[in-house]
């Protein structure tokens, strides 16, 4: 079965292009133009990803960020921010609410196919031949997408997943923010490393942790963050 996508956007002519582009692809497309509609849809449609515009005419992006991941129901779907807002900190703020990624406006329909090819394919259940790494307190079951610390389940996005699987594949290592985000979300170019500086801050706090010795998360000042391996 195609895997269905949300397009969330005002302006028409973006959802019409973005339709076309990824039907192309073999993706089933549904389209929304407001906030409620979108989240009408989502309820409805449970898609495997939403592409969402910011700047909606009722409830905007983030608020519906917000909702999605608020719910159980809902919370695993991926989110793509589609936003022509400039201010490095609108952008902080979708991905701290749980956004999996963002495309600038104007950009290529081309490159949003590609951006939801390699957050679906983040999302998709993979069968490794080592399913579960611990380290410490935290087990992540690679092939159930489930991480657990101490014993209590963690809510995580797809791309907060791949992050912390890259940490627990290699505790101790300490990664630049460009090698964590080409682990992540499978690419990676300069002007990236506040986006994975967002995903590290989610992360640490699901995980209950702040920035001391003892957190699991470290902060490596001038070079990126570890997992701490010790215990």
């Amino acid at each position: 079965m195609a895997q269905q996508i949300l397009v969330v956007d005002d302006d028409r002519e973006i959802v019409r292009v973005l339709r076309a582009y990824l039907e192309r692809e073999g993706y089933q497309v549904h389209t929304a133009y407001s906030g409620e509609e979108a989240l009408h849809s989502v309820r409805r449609d449970r898609p495997d990803l939403i592409l969402l515009d910011l700047m909606l005419p009722d409830r905007d992006g983030w608020d519906l960020t917000r909702v999605v991941r608020s719910d159980t129901g809902l919370r695993h779907i991926p989110i793509i921010m589609l936003t022509a807002r400039t201010e490095e900190a609108d952008r902080v703020l979708g991905l701290e609410l749980g956004a999996d990624d963002y495309v600038s406006k104007p950009f290529s329909p081309r490159e949003v196919v590609a951006r939801v090819r390699a957050v679906l394919r983040r999302a998709a259940p993979d069968a490794p031949a080592s399913p579960l790494l611990r380290v410490r307190d935290l087990e992540l079951d690679l092939d159930a997408r489930r991480l657990t610390a101490e014993g209590t389940d963690v809510e995580l996005t797809p791309t907060e997943f791949e992050v912390l699987r890259a940490l627990m594949g290699a505790p101790g290592h300490a990664f630049t923010r460009l090698e964590l985000i080409e682990a992540a979300m499978g690419y990676a170019y300069e002007g990236m490393e506040r986006t994975v500086d967002s995903h590290v801050k989610n992360l640490r706090r699901k995980l209950g942790d702040d920035d001391d010795p003892q957190s699991h998360i470290q902060t490596v000042y001038g070079v990126g963050y570890r997992l701490r391996g010790d215990g």
